[in-house]
């Protein structure tokens, strides 16, 4: 007898097969010709499948016509053809076997539909929803083409640190890691925080991007990327913020701003085209209930080449436009996601790579312009959503690299390290991040981020 998925006992191939089944029951329907109608889900895919137990089953008048929602059971039996429209195979059970069962008067997910912001207050229980499953689904596909895209096209998997004590960013929203006792910490004669007495010896903190860490290991080893968890302490209550997210963040020796766009439009057709072949009857999902515009956003960027233009032209293109934006229109100041939208969903109705930005608000590591006003980064932008990845050509040179890091306030004696990468052997670097919630947001339709991570963490929200 074979053990198959649902996914697998759903396709036309499966039907004469003897399978086993297992997974958690989603409804039961009883006829009176004397068997009941099982809907059987396993998370292997979106659909159900319909499983036949008749009234003959040694223990169908004693547990099987008890079955209620949230029961998990395996399932013998054989797989035949459907009367169905909406299905190809069902399962004839021969046995079924229970092995948890869920109280119907206290099961939360239940036949009536809840909100996805009450299922984030049963995060131990939403995963077994259609929508939590099918994200996670996509989600799952996105991490890997990530991988594959990157091992592919030659880049070595780095696993920079989670505890680090530089600020990448600058911000200084950083969540601290100490041994010292938060109550009574140990203090200076002056009376400071002594932090030569905590664990590391120096304040420490989780990190916000393994970007500069990742420099390290492309200056040695020419092309790697990083992927993995980034924690920002900011107190923003938002559908766009986490304290706790995934990045991934590449990393290459040789490239300039030019590859560096290049290859940030090849990444994400190639996990785009990936969901849309290998993850169809998610996306239908998302398409039906959650976003209708959303394959239309992805088709977008499969298929169509990304337009790209520098900041200083996208701002004479918006205030040109005509448009009454909620942000005033004005070189030097960032864009806000308006601008990107008007962008890249009435302008061009494509993806678009903004480039050049003033240096005063882009990080100090990136490579100043001959013309000094502006820097070589680019933001990739996206419909619906706006900024998906970030970037830049990274700043060689040692004496201006030096003379950004004063003029941001940052001491150099604190990344001496990433300095030497200047010293010795320096070389035109560049790389980008690409949050995967955000992503995910972006390909799934999901309003809110917290929907697209299994476990958000937010200001006062780290229950599960």
């Amino acid at each position: 007898m074979d053990k198959l998925s649902v996914l697998a006992a759903r396709q036309p191939a499966a039907i004469g097969r003897r399978a086993t089944l297992q997974g958690w029951i989603r409804t039961r329907r009883d006829s009176k010709g004397g068997f009941s109608f099982l809907e059987l889900n396993d998370g292997s895919c979106l659909a159900n499948i319909q499983v036949i137990a008749d009234a003959k089953l040694a223990n169908y008048e004693s547990e099987v016509k008890h079955l209620s929602p949230g029961c998990s059971v395996t399932v013998r039996g054989d797989v035949k053809p459907s009367g169905g429209k909406e299905q190809a195979t069902e399962v004839h059970a021969a046995e079924i076997l229970v092995h948890g069962w869920a109280d119907p008067e206290s099961y939360p997910l239940q036949k009536k539909r809840h909100s996805l912001e009450k299922l984030r207050e049963w995060a131990h229980l939403r995963p077994r929803t259609n929508t939590m499953g099918a994200v996670m689904r996509v989600r799952n596909r996105i991490c890997r083409s990530i991988h594959d895209f990157f091992q592919e096209e030659g880049f070595l998997y780095v696993h920079t640190p989670i505890i680090t004590a530089s600020d990448c960013e600058g911000a200084g929203a950083m969540f601290r890691v100490t041994t010292l006792d938060p109550a009574a910490p140990a203090r200076t004669p002056a009376g400071a925080v002594d932090f030569a007495q905590d664990f590391f010896g120096k304040p420490a903190y989780l990190t916000v991007s393994g970007q500069l860490e990742g420099e390290i290991y492309a200056t040695a080893l020419g092309k790697i990327y990083t992927f993995g968890p980034t924690f920002r302490a900011e107190n923003s209550n938002t559908s766009r913020h986490l304290a706790e997210f995934w990045m991934v963040e590449p990393e290459a020796a040789f490239f300039d701003l030019e590859d560096d766009m290049a290859l940030a439009e090849r990444f994400l057709k190639r996990i785009v085209g990936d969901v849309l072949r290998d993850c169809p009857e998610d996306m239908q999902f998302f398409q039906e209930r959650i976003d209708d515009t959303v394959l239309d956003a992805l088709r977008s960027v499969a298929e169509r080449d990304f337009q790209r233009l520098s900041y200083t032209e996208a701002i004479d293109i918006l205030a040109a436009s005509g448009e009454k934006f909620e942000f005033p229109v004005q070189w030097g100041a960032d864009l806000q996601a308006e601008h990107e939208r008007y962008l890249t969903e009435k302008k061009f109705n494509a993806p678009v790579i903004l480039y050049d930005y003033p240096r005063a608000i882009k990080a100090f590591y990136m490579r100043l312009n001959d013309d000094r006003r502006t820097v070589r980064a680019m933001d990739v932008l996206v419909p619906r959503v706006g900024e998906i990845i970030g970037g830049s050509q990274r700043e060689e040179r040692l004496d201006i690299l030096l003379e950004r890091m004063h003029e941001q306030g940052l001491n150099p004696d604190d990344y001496w390290w990433y300095l030497d990468l200047r010293r010795y052997g320096t070389v035109p670097h560049a790389g980008f991040g690409l949050g995967l919630e955000r992503m995910v947001q972006f390909v799934t339709g999901m309003a809110n981020i917290r929907d697209v991570i299994p476990f958000p963490r937010t200001p006062g929200s780290a229950e599960f």
